[in-house]
Order: C-alpha cells, then sequence, then structure tokens
C-alpha cells in the first residue's frame, strides 16, 4: 500500500511539471501563429488573457528565428506590426530599422515615425 502511494504521488508530482514546460511552447507557437495571420485582435486579446506584456517578451521570442517585428514584416502582417512597434521600447525598433526596411518599407516607415 505505501508503495502505491508512493508511486501516485510520484506520478502526480512528475505530470505536474509537463504542462508547464509545454504551455511554454503553446505560447509562443500562439503568438506567432497571430503575428503570421496579422490578427491584430486576437493578439491582443490572448496577451491580455496571458497577462503578458510585447516589451517583456520581445527579446525571447522567436519566430522562425527571427524577432517578432522582422517575423511580422516577412509575413507582410503590416497591422500586427505597427502595433509591435507601439508597444516595444524605441531603442529596439530603432535597432531593428534596417532589417525592416528590406521586408516591408511601410513598418520601417512607421519605425522611423516612432523614434523621432
Amino acid at each position: 500500500m505505501k508503495r502505491l502511494v508512493t508511486t501516485l504521488a510520484l506520478s502526480a508530482l512528475i505530470l505536474s511539471f509537463s504542462p508547464k514546460i509545454y504551455a511554454n511552447d503553446t505560447l509562443s507557437l500562439r503568438i506567432c501563429e497571430y503575428v503570421q495571420a496579422n490578427d491584430k485582435q486576437r493578439l491582443r486579446k490572448f496577451l491580455k488573457q496571458q497577462n503578458i506584456k510585447i516589451r517583456n517578451i520581445f527579446d525571447q521570442l522567436r519566430c522562425n528565428g527571427d524577432n517578432l517585428l522582422i517575423f511580422g514584416a516577412k509575413s507582410s502582417a503590416l497591422d500586427v506590426g505597427e502595433y509591435i512597434i507601439g508597444k516595444v521600447p524605441s531603442k529596439k525598433v530603432a535597432a531593428e530599422i534596417d532589417n525592416l526596411d528590406k521586408h516591408s518599407k511601410h513598418l520601417a516607415e512607421k519605425a522611423r515615425e516612432r523614434i523621432k
């Protein structure tokens, strides 16, 4: 009986840690999907539900090896790109202007307006 209780407790402990890792991957995937789909409304709603701010995750989150802003520019996600430009600190936006210019002239112009 003691062995059964120990096994169940250990199993419950192991299973309680797995969803956190999976959830982080799921969060990143959903954010990237919303950016790629240029769905600003769903992105904002999802971020609010998860209590996440773009400025806090911008440096760590990568979508296909790019940060959110460049990924949005490559995906022609103009609405989401403008939203990200407005939420990320201006120093980080300024650092990405040259990369933005390669993929989206519109977003590069919005970034230049932001840092003025």
